[in-house]
């Protein structure tokens, strides 16, 4: 058996709805999941897409995530969106909030999303990406069940906490995308390792005496490791304040684990700013990103934030994407 089957990304979306259908999905939530599964398998960031269709399924499943959930949108302030997503699937109620974000961010010249009760939102850069192409700088922030420890504490108490930057080019595209989490790596990551039985590289994770480890069990039952110590404490905290204190989300050393079935929903939140260039540049704004986008592209070698991920879509949109066989097995069971 081939360790790989190469798929569309049309086949990825639609055997992602079935699959999340099949389980007690609407096809209104399965849907917004299912094509963002599809855009980070295109990405080449295969630790969160298809092979995070089983999980959702168990969720639905378990009640941790309501599959039949309908968003709840409201207008707190003239400049203010806010989504309860009812425990639901986050990316459905993104896209309800997004649907009255970005005009209204194109009229007033700043809107913020303010999203509670929600779940995991996978790759964060793929909604700010959305913003950027709308012609809106895209700002997002999503909190997470704690696994990383403050500084010189050994008790979990943030979580990995991504942000993410999305910088529209002037031109209908996206010049920079920024999308990082406050730990060394993304925690799926190391779900991934011990899931197939590998050991995580130094540096990535740290037993429950704040040591270092190479055991991804391990490093899962003691905390991630902070990006550039101390300081990727301060941005677990940054993002903590803004998708959690802000929006009214469960803070993540409250909120039951996004793996396994244990704990009801985790009730987590997202926060997006959705800035109009336009209304503060002057005019300026596209040439400088051109600008500073050329001088980092005119070094040999050099690289911006996004460059690896825009260029694997371009591709994957014509040759499809090369998925896991074993993970194909698990979410074609699903559908039966």
């Amino acid at each position: 058996m081939p360790d790989t089957e190469t798929l569309s990304l049309t086949e990825i979306e639609d055997l992602s709805v079935r699959a999340l259908m099949a389980a007690g999905t609407t096809e209104a939530n399965a849907r917004p999941l299912a094509a963002a599964t599809a855009a980070t398998e295109a990405d080449g960031v295969a630790s969160h897409g298809l092979a995070y269709i089983p999980i959702y399924a168990e969720h639905v499943q378990c009640g941790k995530v309501d599959g039949q959930a309908v968003p709840v949108l409201t207008r707190p302030a003239p400049s203010v969106i806010a989504v309860d997503a009812a425990t639901g699937f986050a990316h459905s109620a993104i896209d309800a909030g997004f649907e009255a974000l970005i005009p209204l961010a194109r009229e007033q010249g700043v809107a913020a999303l303010a999203i509670r009760n929600s779940y995991n939102c996978g790759v964060l850069g793929y909604h700010t990406h959305r913003l950027a192409q709308a012609g809106l700088l895209g700002i997002g922030f999503t909190n997470a069940p704690a696994s990383i420890a403050p500084s010189g504490g050994q008790k979990p108490v943030v979580g990995t906490n991504p942000f993410s930057l999305a910088v529209p080019d002037g031109q209908g595209g996206v010049a920079v995308l920024i999308d990082q989490s406050a730990s060394v790596i993304a925690k799926s990551e190391i779900m991934k390792h011990n899931r197939e039985g590998q050991p995580i590289p130094e540096g990535w994770g740290l037993d429950q005496d704040g040591k270092p480890t190479t055991d991804p069990a391990v490093a899962l039952t003691g905390s991630m490791a902070p990006s550039g110590g101390y300081k990727g404490v301060g941005i677990a905290l940054l993002v903590e304040v803004m998708a959690a204190a802000m929006t009214g989300a469960t803070l993540g050393m409250n909120a039951s684990p996004f793996s396994g079935t244990k704990g009801g929903p985790p009730k987590t939140g997202q926060f997006f700013l959705a800035i109009d260039p336009g209304a503060t540049s002057g005019g300026g704004f596209a040439a400088n990103i051109a600008e500073l986008v050329g001088a980092i592209h005119a070094q040999p070698g050099a690289r911006l934030p996004g460059d690896g991920r825009g260029g694997k879509r371009a591709m994957a949109a014509t040759r499809g994407v090369a998925v896991n066989a074993t993970t194909l097995a698990k979410v074609r069971s699903l559908i039966g």
